[in-house]
């Protein structure tokens, strides 16, 4: 079985401080791609730079922060990008196809599917799918529908093809303990087996004038793909060969290991593309049969309700000190689950009338927590 790779590329990469595109960078990323589709890689790449790559052409000084001029200068910006990868993989005897994705289309289960079959048809055929948010249609009022970044694109994407490894691009060789860049004692974090509130900490949140996302971005994005059993490189790729030491384990950067297995596709749209339509906050005996003992979510743990739902829907799960634990369909809705909080299954069964007594049942639910998930 072929060994698939997803390549994240950011805007700072690909062009100039100053906006417009840099071809020989550009060109310098397609061989090492073209590289490793030629040892027998699977090769996906998540790029940004359509902005970037189309402001100038606008006639902006500077990069836009208006939606809408964003907008435009990714609708030029876009098809300058695909044009020069074109160009650049051909040298090299390599096909590139576009897929422009939004937020809307993961959260939708037929249209990820429907994704899903394109680039798998795409990677039989050795075409190299080049994959961005679609930025032109893309809203950022709307948060929820916005990936604010392709960190967390090429995350979903990774989990998405069930990758060997995603690799993060960045401008530094990696994650330190301080900002190498005012602390000269710094040290390079080689490996990662857990993300937690310090890691947050030390990677802060600045980035390049040209991107969006910042070290913090990239952590979350580990995270994600951690999460869906895709292990993570972020780090640097400047010279000939440093592609293929990124992915056999030797690279300039740092390794964010998992011990977590692939999630099926039912698991990665329940965990992580769905649109919540409530909160569900349980007891600490609910929380430990859900994250440890993988039981099913009974009304008796339930505290407290909030949001419109209805049974079938997506509802988050947080637990007494307001923190994620997972997601799940629930089989109530809001007013039934309301009336019956914290009631024991036989009061239930007295109050109102439901499908099934399970709050949710542990077939659709994924821990999103550090704790061990059963049962997927």
């Amino acid at each position: 079985m072929q060994q698939t790779v997803v390549v994240k590329i950011g805007s700072s990469s690909l062009t100039s401080d100053e906006g417009g595109l840099n071809r020989d960078k550009l060109g310098f990323f397609a061989s090492e791609l073209s590289k490793l589709q030629h040892q027998g890689f699977q090769v996906l790449l998540v790029t940004s730079g359509a902005v970037a790559a189309g402001f100038r052409e606008m006639g902006y000084v500077s990069r836009p922060k208006n939606v809408h001029e964003q907008q435009a200068a990714a609708s030029v910006g876009q098809a300058l990008l695909m044009q020069a990868y074109h160009v650049a993989f051909a040298a090299h005897q390599v096909g590139v196809a576009q897929i422009l994705l939004t937020r809307y289309d993961f959260s939708n289960r037929r249209r990820i599917h429907n994704a899903s079959m394109t680039i798998e048809e795409l990677l039989k055929h050795r075409i190299v799918p080049i994959i961005n948010e679609n930025d032109t249609v893309a809203v950022d009022e709307l948060k929820e529908l916005k990936f604010g970044d392709n960190d967390k694109l090429s995350a979903l994407v990774a989990n998405l093809v069930r990758a060997c490894r995603l690799v993060i691009l960045t401008d530094t060789d990696g994650l330190y303990t301080e900002d190498p860049r005012k602390n000269a004692n710094a040290k390079r974090i080689d490996r990662v087996t857990e993300i937690d509130e310090e890691m947050y900490r030390i990677a802060g949140g600045s980035g390049s004038s040209v991107g969006t996302g910042g070290m913090r971005s990239k952590i979350e994005a580990a995270r994600i793909a951690m999460r869906g059993g895709v292990p993570v490189f972020v780090g640097r790729v400047a010279e000939d060969g440093d592609l293929d030491l990124a992915v056999r384990g030797t690279g300039k950067g740092t390794y964010f290991d998992t011990s977590e297995h692939n999630l099926p596709m039912k698991k990665q749209w329940l965990g992580f593309h769905s649109l919540p339509q409530g909160r569900i906050t349980v007891d600490q005996g609910a929380e430990t049969a859900l994250v440890v003992g993988g039981r099913s979510l009974l009304p008796a743990g339930i505290q407290e309700v909030s949001g419109d739902f209805h049974p079938g829907d997506v509802v988050e799960v947080v637990n007494s000190d307001q923190q994620i634990i997972g997601r799940g369909v629930v089989n109530y809705s809001t007013w039934q689950l309301q009336a019956v909080a914290g009631l024991s299954s036989e009061e239930v069964q007295k109050r109102i009338e439901v499908q099934r007594i399970e709050v949710i049942h542990r077939d659709e639910w994924i821990t999103l927590t550090a704790g061990k998930q059963i049962n997927e």
